[in-house]
């Protein structure tokens, strides 16, 4: 039989990328986690990573035990949950930026959301300045936002990668006496960085296109109103990643926090649990 924890370890080293980080998200030594790979193979009876140097990736048998691994966690994780929960866990609000409602996350929430059917879960899109400001408030238990690098406070945070970009049929020249610039409305980090980088540049802006919706901002710029700056994620095919050669400076640097209120409750705290595991898991795929 299979032991769970060592497949957690293993799990945690294919989506970190390495044994340091793995140890961290299992709380776990380095060493100690090497030690459960090596126990792992051998019960499987022959090599689950290679290792080169600091990388690591899973060899052929590992990439085939990898989807099972993921599946006997998350059974026994439900298990144990269903077990464990009582009569009724309350409601658990969540603010999420809306790349993130519009990426993977939207899965994770919604298998949460099953395992525990006495739980309510409220889950609003919204921009990250709002889902501060409602956490301050008390109006959300959870918060997984955009903010400028380096901030205090967290359960866990992430680097972001943001770029400027242009449609890649109908690009914008880079040389308009006026940039066009698409984006949400007012109180948009990103907005806000874009303008803040223009005008430290000297040049002049104007807004083409405002949005409160990602998927309507990431139609604009294909379709060649104007400029906009998106994460990494929310970039599509049809976008064009403009660069310094393009006379576009990066902005400041941003990034991804999780914030759960002072009296969070253990559900959750347990939903925290998923959703750093869901960033790290991003986080080490964009590496």
């Amino acid at each position: 039989m299979l032991d769970l924890e060592l497949l957690r370890s293993f799990v945690s080293v294919v989506d970190c990328g390495g044994f340091t980080r793995a140890g961290e998200r299992v709380h776990r030594t380095q060493s100690t986690v090497s030690q459960q790979i090596r126990r792992l193979e051998d019960d499987v009876g022959q090599p689950l990573l290679n290792r080169n140097g600091k990388e690591v990736t899973p060899t052929e048998a590992g990439e085939r035990l990898l989807s099972y691994a993921r599946r006997l966690l998350s059974l026994a994780e439900e298990a144990r949950d269903v077990l464990a929960r009582p009569a009724s866990e309350g409601a658990v609000r969540l603010g999420i930026p809306e790349d993130f409602a519009a990426y993977r996350l939207t899965k994770l929430l919604a298998t949460f959301s099953r395992a525990r059917p006495s739980l309510r879960l409220d889950v609003r899109a919204d921009q990250s300045a709002y889902l501060r400001r409602d956490l301050e408030r008390g109006e959300l238990d959870l918060a997984l936002l955009k903010r400028g690098a380096g901030e205090k406070g967290g359960i866990a945070v992430w680097p972001e990668r943001v770029h400027w970009v242009t449609s890649k049929t109908h690009p914008i020249d880079s040389t308009v006496a006026s940039v066009p610039l698409i984006g949400f409305p007012a109180g948009c980090l990103y907005r806000a960085g874009a303008i803040h980088a223009l005008e430290s540049a000297g040049r002049a802006w104007h807004m083409a296109y405002t949005s409160s919706s990602l998927a309507g901002i990431q139609a604009a710029v294909a379709a060649g109103l104007g400029l906009s700056i998106l994460s990494e994620m929310a970039v599509q095919a049809d976008h064009r990643v403009l660069t310094a050669k393009d006379g576009f400076a990066p902005i400041d640097k941003t990034e991804l926090a999780l914030l759960a209120s002072p009296d969070a409750s253990p559900a959750t705290l347990r939903l925290a649990d998923r959703l750093a595991e869901f960033c790290d898991t991003v986080q080490a795929k964009a590496a």
